[in-house]
């Protein structure tokens, strides 16, 4: 497959050639549905136990009296209506993971490039250079290059500093390295752009 390749300054960068076997996969929901959960059920913080009544470090001598007090009758101070005791029916530890095939997780960052490649919202850019990083003049190109509402912008190994300083501030644009790309985030923005070293970086992933 090849593409054509533009600049910053949309002007023509050439063209590139994409592996087909990366880039003109035909997507399937089933498989990126299983991806996107497998990513957001992993992202999950595991939830933290309360101690409950059994759990609490208090004494177990009895409170008072059983008669007589003129109060409720209590066993000891670990109890949930005291401050310090213990919490009633409070939450229990849980972990939340899954685990997917590599090969799926594989095909499905395939079929995500490709499901972008299909629908015209992949764009190949020479480099981010910009040389005073500013975000005035990136938003000043963001009209021409067609990058639309949204845009996750994929670098090579390493970002560039000065684009990664004057896209710091603009909601519409997301940058990760190449070694970060994931089918979630290229699925829920409108544009996916790719560099000439990204694009090396994930082909050479998939075939080493």
């Amino acid at each position: 497959m090849k593409v054509k390749v533009q600049t910053l300054d949309a002007k023509s960068g050439g063209d590139i050639e994409l592996n087909d076997e990366i880039f003109a996969v035909e997507p399937r929901a089933d498989i990126l549905h299983r991806v996107v959960t497998w990513q957001l059920v992993n992202r999950r913080a595991p939830a933290r136990a309360a101690r409950e009544r059994s759990e609490v470090n208090r004494t177990g001598k009895k409170f008072g009296r059983q008669k007589g007090g003129g109060t409720a009758r209590h066993g000891d101070r670990r109890a949930p209506i005291f401050i310090g005791g213990g919490k009633a029916h409070g939450p229990r530890a849980r972990i939340f993971a899954s685990s997917l095939n590599k090969k799926v997780r594989a095909l499905g960052l395939k079929m995500a490039l490709s499901a972008k490649a299909k629908d015209g919202n992949l764009v190949v850019i020479d480099n981010l250079d910009l040389p005073e990083g500013k975000t005035k003049e990136l938003q000043s190109r963001l009209g021409k290059l067609g990058f639309g509402q949204t845009a996750l912008v994929i670098d090579g190994e390493a970002l560039n500093v000065g684009f990664a300083r004057a896209s710091s501030n603009l909601s519409s644009i997301n940058l990760m390295p190449a070694a970060g790309a994931n089918v979630y985030d290229i699925m829920r923005h409108e544009t996916l752009v790719l560099t000439r070293a990204a694009v090396e970086k994930l082909e050479a992933r998939f075939n080493g």
